[in-house]
């Protein structure tokens, strides 16, 4: 795989955006909606699963292409600043202010509220004890932030006796409809969050803007994306400079199978702009990952010099130990083997899923030191990523 050059680089971004201007333009004129957008006020750069639309006043219109794979619908989100009513014709969820009270089904939207400086409106979270979030985690310890429960079994007397005012739902697995059944019947609005789905890390990172939207911290929000976009730039410039591009393989096994992320995939990504190249190319254009025999991710083993991201494994021994036949792969032999578990919570939660996808320029950058140590200043100490 060859590095895309600046001007390559722009071009991209530029289909891209006309992708996403496509798909906009099929979900707004979805059957059974009369609402048309009035315009624009943000079309995202790198993300394609949602848009924003100024209304009167101060009021906006969020759009999200339905969060799961195989739909081309989307679902409406009237924003309501100064109690202004939706506009003639719309057919979504009426979130009548901006949400003070926020549960968080998982810790990737706790880092984006981080990142416009609103995890103050926290009060609930599921899987409270895997938060890296030190300030969401002592307000968890105090009682001020409560642990809401995982998918269907949600407490939802708890949610109701905290005031909930908004539900930022993760609809990996499509949607829950006995969950979003029970939040409609006791009004408690939601919206299925679908940055997982985004191909690559700016397009997942960009998502900060939609939390931006919702809590009136837009601009702040916009910025830290540029910023964060700026030095992923960069550092992708950076990587570049390199003369080889090592081979990288990812991931351990798990019940005797090996899944691999599809070379079109964030990860995969990840590794093209740090100067790698992914030895997976099965799968095609799928968001999911493909599952391999241990016969053939060995294949693929003898062909890497890098190995990242080994699941739960905090040492090279453990690993080969319980996989002892990779013990001769050219990274096991080089111990050229990284973990993403620097920043881990006792309970075993890892700040990479967290913050994160916030920090892509910090990934990449510890992507490129692993695999480019000498472009990378001295004295250098990976932020996400351990060596094993």
């Amino acid at each position: 795989m060859r590095h895309f050059s600046l001007p390559i680089r722009t071009a991209l971004a530029l289909r891209l955006l006309c992708c996403a201007a496509l798909l906009l333009e099929a979900c707004s004129s979805a059957p059974g909606n009369g609402y048309r957008p009035r315009h624009e006020s943000y079309r995202p750069l790198h993300a394609t699963g949602f848009a924003l639309f100024a209304e009167a006043d101060s009021s906006s219109v969020l759009q999200i292409r339905t969060p799961w794979g195989g739909s081309d619908s989307c679902t409406y989100y009237f924003l309501s600043r100064g109690g202004e009513l939706p506009p003639e014709g719309f057919q979504g969820t009426l979130l009548p202010r901006s949400p003070e009270r926020i549960v968080c089904m998982s810790s990737t939207y706790v880092a984006m509220l981080d990142a416009v400086g609103q995890s103050h409106r926290i009060v609930g979270v599921s899987g409270a004890d895997y938060l890296s979030n030190p300030e969401v985690h002592r307000r968890y310890l105090d009682g001020r932030v409560h642990e809401v429960g995982y998918d269907a079994n949600l407490n939802f007397e708890l949610l109701a006796a905290m005031k909930t005012d908004l539900v930022l739902l993760y609809g990996i697995g499509g949607e829950n409809t006995a969950v979003t059944g029970k939040l409609r019947e006791m009004g408690i609005p939601y919206i299925y969050m679908g940055e997982y789905l985004e191909q690559s890390p700016l397009a997942k990172a960009e998502w900060m803007v939609v939390i931006g939207e919702l809590t009136g911290r837009r601009k702040m929000a916009e910025e830290a994306f540029r910023t964060a976009a700026a030095r992923y730039d960069s550092l992708c410039s950076l990587a570049a400079r390199a003369e080889k591009r090592p081979a990288v393989m990812l991931n351990a096994p798990y019940k005797d199978t090996w899944h691999f992320p599809t070379p079109s995939s964030y990860m995969a990504r990840f590794i093209t702009d740090a100067g790698g190249d992914y030895v997976w190319t099965g799968g095609g254009s799928s968001t999911e990952s493909t599952p391999v025999s241990l016969e053939q991710a060995y294949l693929l083993a003898q062909r890497s010099q890098v190995w990242l991201n080994p699941g739960q494994y905090a040492s090279l021994e453990a690993l080969l130990a319980d996989n002892p036949r990779f013990a001769q792969t050219p990274p096991a032999v080089t111990r050229r083997v990284y973990n993403n578990n620097r920043r881990t919570t006792p309970a075993g939660g890892s700040d990479f899923w967290e913050s994160g996808v916030v920090l892509p320029h910090v990934v990449l950058k510890d992507l490129i030191f692993i695999l480019h140590p000498e472009l990378i200043e001295a004295g250098y100490e990976p932020y996400f990523y351990t060596r094993l």
